[in-house]
């Protein structure tokens, strides 16, 4: 953080641009970027990786993932559910735990009321056999006044005798400081949710994509190509500024137009692939052009604000 005296200006004030700097050099204030083309992911990549799927799958909400990385994915996030669980049911446990011996606490409470009252004056059993007992260790005699204040006929203590002294607190021993209790956990849900929209994710409604190559143009490699799927019925080139669907009966990715002139014109509904009757068409989510118009193309880093004193 440098100082307003040490900038190279004349100015009585702080400035904003000196702000803006300080800030960036101190790691405080919220920062702001806007995202170009090369940010944002490929028509055909998947979405976890970011990278060419080698085997694409779709989900029903029109998500694209590689096979490999959605089961890894899956397993993963299949284990934390697990181990939640195992710690909600721990905390379940240790809730009875506490709550029986409460219970058992309260029962000793109630019992030893009791027998305090039994031992009244009124109720004498008591107090003899105590007498017996004391003189039969024989310490009846030995326990000064001074340690022992008798109120009615129940012998109180002092305040550090005892569990006494543990229930104290005191600012030097941290065992007897009291703490705060855990933050209690809630019942984990079991079902695994997609990592882009957040809804239920299954195994089994993972569907088969089939990408059409472009003609080889000479890149040695997959990844060096511009354009890399095309349209089986149009033969037009699919990207980012394309709108797509997928045909679940010949597991193909066409464009919208083959879908709106030539399948929802017909009342049959026939897949122009295969021949069969369509039964479900989902639209592919593109990842974006780099335009506000598409997609929302502003970064926003939250970091702490900067006081000024």
């Amino acid at each position: 953080m440098t100082r307003h005296g040490k900038n190279c200006t004349a100015s009585a004030f702080y400035s904003y641009a000196e702000r803006q700097r300080d800030a960036k050099a101190s790691g405080y204030g919220t920062l702001h970027a806007r995202l170009g083309a090369d940010s944002i992911k490929e028509f055909d990549c998947c979405s976890l990786t970011l990278q060419p799927c080698k085997q694409p799958v779709i989900t029903p909400d029109g998500y694209l993932f590689d096979r490999e990385a959605i089961l890894e994915y899956i397993v993963a996030q299949r284990k934390l559910i697990a181990k939640k669980t195992k710690e909600w049911e721990k905390q379940n446990e240790k809730e009875e735990e506490l709550k029986k011996k409460a219970e058992e606490q309260e029962r000793a409470d109630l019992l030893k009321k009791f027998k305090t009252f039994e031992g009244t004056p009124a109720h004498k059993t008591l107090n003899e056999e105590k007498k017996l007992k004391r003189h039969a260790e024989g310490g009846f005699a030995s326990e000064p006044a001074e340690k022992v204040k008798a109120t009615g006929n129940e012998v109180a203590s002092s305040n550090m005798h005892g569990e006494k002294s543990k229930k104290l607190t005191s600012f030097w021993i941290p065992e007897l400081n009291p703490t705060a209790e855990p933050s209690k956990i809630e019942k984990p849900s079991q079902k695994v949710l997609c990592p882009v929209s957040n809804k239920p994710l299954k195994l089994k409604e993972l569907l088969e994509v089939k990408f059409t190559p472009m003609p080889d143009d000479g890149a040695k490699s997959i990844y060096s190509k511009k354009v890399r799927c095309m349209c089986p019925v149009t033969y037009d080139a699919l990207t980012n500024t394309t709108r797509c669907a997928y045909l679940k009966t010949s597991k193909v990715v066409v464009k919208w137009d083959v879908v709106e002139k030539l399948i929802k014109s017909e009342d049959t509904w026939v897949d122009p692939i295969n021949g069969e009757t369509e039964s479900d068409i989902i639209e592919l989510k593109r990842g974006g052009t780099g335009y506000a118009a598409t997609n929302e193309v502003k970064a926003k880093l939250l970091r702490p604000q900067l006081e000024l004193q």
